[in-house]
Order: C-alpha cells, then structure tokens, then sequence
C-alpha cells in the first residue's frame, strides 16, 4: 500500500495550481480544490516517504472541526466532496499563523528550558515544567514562510513591520483564542486536552476568513485526559495525541531540519508504524474505525469527485 505523494490532474476551467508541504491545489477562478496528499512534514521539510491514510485522516478531522466552529468565524469551506478534498474560496491568507497555545509544550518547553522567559513578545513566568498549564492561554504567532523556517514573531513586530494592520490583528486574536476555547471543549468531549494549535486565517471580499486545517493533530497537540496529572505529578512524559511522535523519532535520529542534517531512513516499518498511529488519532477523534480504501483506485476517485464537485 503505497500513499499518496502527488497528483497531477488536468481539470477543465483550471486557473492554477499550487504544491504546498502537504497538499495539492487546483484553482478554479475564485474557488479552489484543496487535495489532502499523504505527504509528511516536520521541521518545514517534507519527508521522503509518504504515509498511507494519513491525508483523508486530517481531511476528515479538518471537516468535522470546521463545520463545529463556523458560528464563531466564517470559514473557507463550500463542500468536502471526497475524504481526501475539500473546495472552498480562494483567499487571500494573512502571512502570519497564529499559535495559541494552553500548556508549556512543544517548542515553547524547549525555548523556556533554554532559558528564555519571553515568547513572541508574551512573558512566562518561572518555575513551570514542560507540560504544565500556562496561567491563561496565550497566542505566540509565526511568520508564514512560503519556504524555510516559520519564525517566532510578536504583535508588536507584525504591526510595526505591517505585516497585518492593527485593527485585522487584534480581530485575529479575538478569533483565535475563541476558536482554541471551543476546540479546548470539543477535545474534552473525547477525554482529550488540546495542547496547542496554529489557526490561519485569510480574506475574501473584505471579510476574514479561517482557512486551511483546524484542530487536526497535525495543526494541534493533544494530551489524554486520562492520567494526565499523575504523570505530570511525577515528572513523566505526557500520553500524546499529534504529530510530535514523528518530530521526536527524527530529533532521537539527530534531525531537526538543520543545515547538514540528514533525513534518517524511514524503512517500511517506520511508515506503517506512523499510518497505524494516524488511524489511531481517527479512532479517538471521531469514535469510528477508519475504513478500509482501493489504494489502486483513489487517484480516479478523487479526480472525479472534484470534477462532480465544481459547476
């Protein structure tokens, strides 16, 4: 079982078309078609192999949390046609990604550990250990790099540099501390904590819309409810639900997408070791096994439900 790695569709009425780290875009004027590939990505590199069942996995937690949160912020969805598609507005995205953030995780813990008390501008305060609860959630936003590296940015920067203006950014914020509340309750509801999350968010026709993915473990970290205070009391590592175990397996290979670095070898083992923790997050996620696809015939599948998707 080979995953998706690219696609190369001809559509008619095609305006365009993007390859980003993880998916395939075709535009069609002002609506686009955005295809869940099964490429992988940690540290901004995309890795050599790509992982079976991990792109209609996202796809579909995407979906499900998009349409939980539309009442809070308009969003750019019109139709999830495929599990592995969805179509919505083209629009223009602000070059900031907003990180909210609930706990010392992460690269917060490993820049705290570091010996820094300030992130993006937001002071911590001493005395936390990795995985503690942050007194109130805070928003450490990146820029969005087209390659390379995100870069840790303040608010501050972001409006002196007019990256976004005042009013746009402070609108940004308000979205997305109310999104992370409301994802912290829909996680809760399947004995989860979410952790930390990214939103990104762009305009159509003047209006701000969220875009891209939300509250997917590759855009998230999730705990599990279950346990998480004991093992925090004794100084273990927390039950994880999210992409982290990939970013760790590299970091324990000696890769963190440096200069120089190389990509450790990711044998068969490794994938289906990395496919099977995907179909776990859909089973914890959404109380369902994930069912079983003609991995032979997904391509025609997915080329013919944008086709029926698009007037």
């Amino acid at each position: 079982m080979h995953g998706i790695k690219e696609t190369h569709f001809h559509f008619a009425g095609q305006t365009g078309f993007y390859r980003g780290k993880v998916r395939d875009v075709y535009y069609f004027g002002e609506k686009m078609a955005m295809v869940a590939t099964d490429r992988i990505s940690a540290f901004d590199v995309v890795l050599p192999r790509a992982i079976p069942d991990k792109g209609r996995v996202l796809n579909q937690i995407a979906a499900f949390n998009l349409h939980a949160t539309r009442h809070i912020v308009p969003n750019w969805v019109i139709a999830t046609p495929d599990p592995n598609v969805t179509i919505g507005f083209k629009c223009d995205p602000f070059r900031v990604e907003m990180v909210v953030r609930g706990y010392l995780a992460g690269h917060a813990a490993r820049e705290y550990k570091a010996g820094k008390r300030k992130l993006c501008g937001v002071p911590l305060p001493e005395g936390l250990r990795e995985n503690d609860p942050l007194p109130q959630a805070i928003i450490t936003p990146t820029t969005k790099a087209s390659e390379g590296h995100d870069q840790d940015i303040s608010k501050e920067e972001i409006i002196t540099q007019q990256i976004v203006s005042r009013a746009d950014y402070e609108m940004l914020e308000q979205y997305a501390l109310s999104l992370y509340k409301k994802g912290t309750e829909l996680a809760a509801a399947r004995g989860l904590i979410l952790v930390d999350t990214k939103y990104e968010f762009g305009k159509y026709n003047g209006k701000i819309y969220l875009i891209d993915e939300v509250h997917t473990p590759d855009s998230s970290r999730y705990f599990y409810q279950d346990g998480y205070a004991l093992r925090q009391s004794k100084g273990e590592p927390q039950k994880q639900l999210s992409k982290e175990f990939v970013r760790q397996w590299l970091i324990e290979n000696g890769f963190q997408g440096k200069e120089g670095q190389l990509i450790p070898e990711m044998t068969d083992a490794i994938v289906k070791n990395i496919s099977d923790r995907y179909a776990e997050l859909y089973r914890q996620m959404t109380g369902e096994t994930l069912p079983p696809i003609d991995y032979a015939a997904i391509e025609k599948r997915i080329e013919q439900n944008i086709v029926k998707s698009l007037p």
